[in-house]
This record gives C-alpha cells, structure tokens and sequence, in this order.
C-alpha cells in the first residue's frame, strides 16, 4: 500500500519530498506524486504536508 496524494488539495510546496526516507516522493507538473512500489507507508509525507493533501 502507498500512501494517496489529493492533487487537487496539493499546492506544490514539496515539503513531502524532503521528508521521505525512500524517496518515494516527486514533484511532477508541480504536484506531488508517490511511487507506490517504494513508498513504506511510514507517514513522513503526512505530517509534513501543511495542507493536509496527504493521507496514508
């Protein structure tokens, strides 16, 4: 399981990219975007987003 970015809720600040111990996190056409086979559900990614875009 990966965690589910709302792109709609997503502003792009790319906070979660920073965070994620795996890089499992990029940026792509300015939102953010999980690789789901990296992703470890460790839920860095969750509580850095300051607009809550992030859910596990």
């Amino acid at each position: 399981m990966a965690v589910k970015i709302d792109k709609d809720t997503c502003v792009g600040c790319s906070a979660c990219v920073g965070v994620c111990p795996v890089e499992a996190l990029s940026m792509v056409d300015d939102k953010a975007v999980v690789d789901e086979d990296t992703c470890i559900d460790c839920g860095a990614c969750v509580d850095t987003c300051p607009v809550g875009a992030i859910t596990l």
